[in-house]
Formats: C-alpha cells, structure tokens, sequence
C-alpha cells in the first residue's frame, strides 16, 4: 500500500483517480470509435428532430458513445444492455411525462423506475437514465412523439450505434464487440494453458460483494491468469481415471463438469472415454470422445464438497 503514500496521492485514491493500464493506442481507438457513432446517429437520425429537442435526446447516444467504444466488452456495453435500456427507459419516461403533470416530479420518478427497472432486467445501461429524463423534459417535440419516441428516434439511435460499434470493433481483435464474439479468442489462450480459478468459488466471491460489476467473468479470468503468471500443470493421458470427475475451468454458460463412466479401447485401438455431465453446460447429457479430445478438454480433476465443486491440485 506505499503506493498511495502521501498527501496527493491519498488525495487521489479518495477522489478514485487511478493510475491508466490502457495504451496510448486503445485511447486512440476509442477515441475514434466514438466519433464515427456520434456521426452516424446525427447523420442518420438528427433530420428526424429539430434543435434543440434532437440535442436532447442525442445525448444519451454520446454517454452510450464512451461505453460501447471504450468499454466494449464491459456488462453495461453489451447490446441486451444497450437495447433494453434505452428501450425500457423511454417507455417508462413517456409514460411518466403523460401521466404526471408535474415535470420535475415525473422526471425524478422516471429516472428512478428506469434504475430499477434495468435492475430488474438484467440490462443496466446507465445512459438509459438520460432517455427516460429527455422523454420528460425533451420538450413540446419529443412529447408529442408519444411511444413513437421508442422507436424513433431511440431505437434507430440504437441500431446505428450498434451496428457502427460491430464493424469499427471487430477489425481489433482484443476489443471485438459484443464480448461474445471474443469468446472463441478467449478460448484459444486458456488451451495453451493458464491457471483457472474455481467456478463456484468466483460465483459465490462476486454475489457477496452484493453489487454490480462493470466486468466480465471472461475478462476476469484473464486478470487472474496473467497475475497469476499462467502457471498451471496440464493433464496427461495418465491422468484421467475411470469415476473421477474433471472440469474445464471455463466460465458462465461453457462451464462444465464430466464424470468418466468407462475408458475403453475402439478397433483401431483409439482409446474411447465414455462420459456424463453432472454439472454445467448440458447436465445430465452423456457422450463418448477420444482420450486426446478428452485430455484437450479438461483442465483440472474436482471432486463434490457440499454444495461446490473442489479442485484437486495434486
């Protein structure tokens, strides 16, 4: 902790100004990125309503901006976030500007029911506040959309936004977007090896902390694995024993636990294991897989405790 020694630099941890561990280039690139959505939404959708009221509602756009190209693989980036957000936030923000007279009132109550309602969602976007409030204070243009204001000029702000957050991302492999397509990257480096941290275990970590995280499982694991300098002793053909259970250190919906029924030997004398999944991605399924397949899949042995899945390290 004699990193935050001193005065300024106690006065810094307190004011949360944390030292950057983003290069020069990936400013650049998010930089750059934000610029060409902003564009594309001005161009597309800034015809559609007159200053200042088109001002107004494109600002949410900007805030999304900074998530969805400097952020892109953060939760609150994501499109279900994105969507859902923007879209759940101006149903509620016109419906309060319809039913409460009182503006400063309904801008308060459709803010607030917008929080929760992305709670309740699962689609925290924190831009979604600043279009459940312009629904409200937009003024006489953007309240006499009505519900059309969801669609247009919300939703098609969205769709370009999104789209120009695909293409703009996608050439960079470290930052393609939406995460999930990043997956299969991720997938390659954990094959080469890297110490997993138990599933359960990282779960039952995140749900103490009882608040949200703008930060991937996936991204994560990748933290720990590279301070953790990617050490990790690889299963070998000798290694996997008929009745023991193996895991694949993977995260989310790709985690899974096999239980090796029976090894045998095929005709062309390839050693086929025989396998069901007691946990995980496609529980109760069985199947059959080389014993190369098999060894490629697993990372580490587990064994049940209590309610979790222990790894053994020996």
């Amino acid at each position: 902790m004699t990193a935050w020694n001193g005065p300024g630099k106690r006065l810094k941890q307190l004011l949360g100004i944390g030292q950057s561990s983003v290069s020069r280039l990936e400013q650049a690139v998010s930089g750059i990125g934000g610029l060409l959505g902003i564009v594309a939404i001005l161009i597309v959708s800034g015809p559609l309503l007159h200053e200042p009221a088109g001002a107004v509602v494109v600002a949410s756009m900007g805030a999304s901006a900074v998530l969805l190209f400097a952020v892109p693989h953060g939760p609150l980036s994501q499109p279900w976030a994105l969507l859902g957000g923007h879209q759940v936030s101006a149903f509620i923000g016109v419906s309060c500007a319809m039913l409460i007279p009182e503006t400063v009132l309904a801008a308060g109550i459709a803010v607030g029911l917008s929080i929760a309602a992305m709670h309740l969602l699962r689609c925290i976007h924190p831009p979604g506040g600043a279009t459940a409030l312009a629904a409200v204070v937009g003024g006489a243009e953007v309240q006499s959309l009505g519900y059309q204001y969801m669609l247009t000029p919300v939703l098609l702000n969205v769709a370009v936004i999104l789209l120009v957050a695909f293409l703009f991302n996608y050439p960079f492999r470290w930052r393609r977007y939406p995460v999930a397509l990043s997956r299969l990257d991720v997938d390659r480096e954990e094959a080469a090896g890297g110490e997993l941290l138990d599933h359960d275990h990282l779960m039952k970590a995140l749900g103490k902390l009882d608040t949200f995280m703008d930060i991937s499982e996936q991204d994560l694991l990748k933290i720990y694995r590279l301070a953790s300098g990617g050490s990790e002793t690889k299963l070998t053909f000798e290694n996997i024993q008929s009745g023991a259970c193996y895991s694949n250190g993977a995260y989310g919906a790709e985690w899974q636990v096999r239980e090796v029924l029976e090894i045998a030997t095929a005709g062309d004398d390839r050693q086929i294991v025989s396998y069901r999944v007691l946990a995980g991605h496609g529980r109760k399924a069985v199947g059959k897989c080389g014993l190369l397949e098999f060894v490629r899949w697993a990372r580490y042995r587990v064994v049940r405790n209590e309610n979790s899945w222990q790894r053994i390290t020996d």
